[in-house]
């Protein structure tokens, strides 16, 4: 056998197949010695077994760097182990038992319990608890889609029928969103859509969890910008609609309407179309409508001039000299938000009072600093000083100052030029402190009654450790003999961390899965981090044979705007080494679907997972395992 060395070939020498014998052989020793009886395999389920095994001897694997060891392998022709994931010990008594025939050395005795799976074995196992997880695969495509419902699909059958005939395999209910009466209600759709098409589908239900969120912010100004289209020279291109309705009796627009304003009923029945109607906005402005269409319940008014009406603002109709007036009613606040820059201060206090923007003096320095609530302020008595903070899914970013008994001061260290802005039930992610924060919430509880009886899959968000996983597996068991299938939802940098503990204990379950849940996750570990953090979880869940659900934002551009972008497409295909990818809800998310299936399709014949250089493993060191 030779060897690549200098751009010359040369034979490699007796002594480097010992050497790397030698090696593997000590490597071998800690696989078997990493599953030999630990307590991690106590009372897993069968269907789980070799999985167990196999997930043990893969972190003991990466707990070195095998770099420079698959470099000397792939130099001698031989396996780098680089696609080892799912026969972990299978794959090194492969290389070893070549090495013993070219350096003819004697294999040692072998013992049943240290053979592991082979590669058809493992690949068998992944595949079987994929089916049972998320049904089986249609024809031409070994990866699922699954698609998240919106609250229109528990009235339009239509929809769902629609989804199910171009590709959805799995069904997703946000619990977050609506109640029983509609989740039921999409569940008999699917189920009529599953008879009329001849298809199966999962339903998928995800509880909600712990999310932490800004709190309510004071009501801002009663006040509305009506503003007609312009083009690039501010020639007014398209007058703003503006729909006139009773005050006392309002009718919602038959249309989309830029405004909606509550008018006397008397004064909107005199109106006829061609009117104009006059009126001094909050700017003391002259403006005026011009009266296009009146029907049943209101009229429709065009204002070619940008206004800024409010409660109170006088309308006044002139026919024949007699003036008729009314004026505009009450109409709900806007929507207030905190502005904040790279630099400032903001205070999170402990309790829902409403929140509010800084206060400045004349001169522009801040008098009092913004400040705003939160949905969990239990979770900052597990906050330190110096720790992180983001907020809106990582657009604003800061470091906490302070902690006392009222409040939590925070430095913003990350906004974008000019500032962003902070607004009420905003996500807030703490990713290097150690929260005492349950999976399960009390809401939770009170949905998996339902979840038990009727769903087929239950997603556990910020699922963090293993006693999570064991308190959802309880919980279960105590509902009755209906069992789902439990999903795994890494969003936070703990339950990466403790990623494969939580593995062991969720395969006391019959099935399991894990979903990448990309948005928190990227916050929470930096986005920087997020393509390895997404590696590293597919390598570990393959090496348990756990199928993975490829999630947040996929195609979302398509969903919900129509079109997608170059990155999003590169994306969805990369989700092609999951086992399933899951799509959110949009206006066009039947187009996300047919796309969706049309690129997986073709990425079938392209990719099937991938080799990978084993560098040491931080997170094969989370799981304490015997050594030899």
């Amino acid at each position: 056998m030779t060897t690549q060395r200098d751009d010359k070939t040369t034979p490699a020498s007796p002594s480097e197949f010992h050497e790397l014998l030698t090696e593997l052989a000590a490597i071998r020793e800690d696989l078997v010695a990493a599953a030999q009886s630990p307590p991690e395999l106590e009372h897993v389920h069968p269907n789980y077994q070799e999985s167990a095994k196999n997930l043990l001897h893969y972190l003991a694997l990466r707990r070195r760097d095998l770099r420079p060891l698959q470099l000397r392998l792939a130099a001698l022709g031989l396996s780098s182990l680089g696609r080892a994931e799912s026969h972990v010990l299978h794959a090194v008594d492969a290389v070893l038992n070549v090495l013993r025939r070219v350096t003819k050395t004697k294999a040692p005795p072998v013992e049943d319990h240290s053979i592991g799976v082979d590669l058809a074995g493992g690949q068998k196992l992944l595949a079987s608890h994929a089916d049972a997880l998320l049904g089986p695969a249609p024809s031409g495509r070994s990866v699922r889609i699954m698609v998240t419902m919106p609250t229109q699909a528990a009235r339009d059958y239509t929809l769902v029928h629609d989804l199910l005939r171009l590709g959805m395999n799995c069904l997703r209910i946000n619990c977050a969103h609506d109640r029983p009466e509609q989740w039921r209600q999409m569940i008999d759709h699917l189920r009529r859509a599953e008879q009329s098409l001849g298809r199966s589908c999962r339903v998928v239900m995800d509880l909600a969890g712990p999310k932490l969120r800004t709190g309510p912010l004071e009501p801002g100004p009663a006040v509305i910008r009506i503003r007609p289209q312009r083009d690039v020279f501010g020639r007014v291109t398209a007058p703003a609609r503006v729909w006139l309705t009773s005050n006392e009796r309002p009718v919602p627009p038959p249309s989309p309407a830029d405004a909606v304003l509550p008018v006397s009923t008397a004064w909107l029945e005199r109106l006829k179309i061609n009117d104009r109607v006059r009126f001094r906005d909050a700017r003391d402005a002259r403006r005026e409508f011009e009266i296009a269409d009146t029907v049943t319940g209101g009229s429709w008014a065009l204002l070619r001039q940008t206004a800024y009406v409010v409660p109170g603002t006088v309308l006044r109709r002139d026919k024949k000299g007699h003036a008729q007036e009314t004026v505009v009613g009450e109409f709900p606040p806007c929507e207030q938000a905190i502005r904040l820059n790279v630099g400032d201060h903001l205070i999170i206090t402990r309790n829902q009072q409403p929140g509010r923007p800084a206060r400045f003096d004349p001169s522009g320095r801040v008098l009092t600093p913004a400040r705003i609530g939160c949905s969990l302020p239990q979770v900052f008595d597990d906050v330190r000083p110096g720790e992180a903070i983001w907020f809106d899914d990582g657009k604003i970013g800061g470091v906490v100052d302070e902690i006392n008994a009222s409040a939590v001061h925070v430095h913003i260290t990350h906004a974008r030029l000019g500032g962003e802005t902070l607004r009420a039930d905003k996500g807030i992610n703490l990713p290097e402190s150690d929260l005492r924060l349950p999976a399960l919430t009390e809401d939770d509880l009170d949905c998996l009654p339902f979840v038990a009886q009727h769903a087929d899959v239950v997603e556990l968000s910020f699922a963090n450790n293993a006693a999570d996983v064991d308190a959802l597996r309880e919980q279960l068991d105590r509902l009755g003999n209906r069992c789902p299938a439990v999903v795994l939802k890494i969003e936070t940098r703990r339950g990466f961390e403790n990623l494969p503990a939580m593995l062991l204990a969720a395969m006391k379950l019959p099935c399991v899965g894990v979903m990448i849940a990309r948005g928190d996750l990227a916050v929470e570990c930096g986005f920087e981090r997020l393509a390895e953090v997404q590696e590293e979880i597919l390598w570990v869940c393959e090496a348990a044979h756990v199928p993975v659900i490829w999630a947040t934002q996929v195609l979302e551009s398509l969903a919900k705007q129509g079109l997608p972008s170059r990155a999003e497409i590169t994306d969805a295909a990369m989700g092609h080494r999951a086992e399933c990818v899951m799509l959110n809800k949009g206006p066009h998310m039947l187009s996300a679907v047919r796309v969706l299936d049309d690129i997986l399709r073709r990425m079938q014949a392209h990719q099937a997972k991938k080799r990978s250089m084993m560098r040491e493993l931080r997170l094969a060191h989370r799981l304490r395992i015997p050594r030899s």
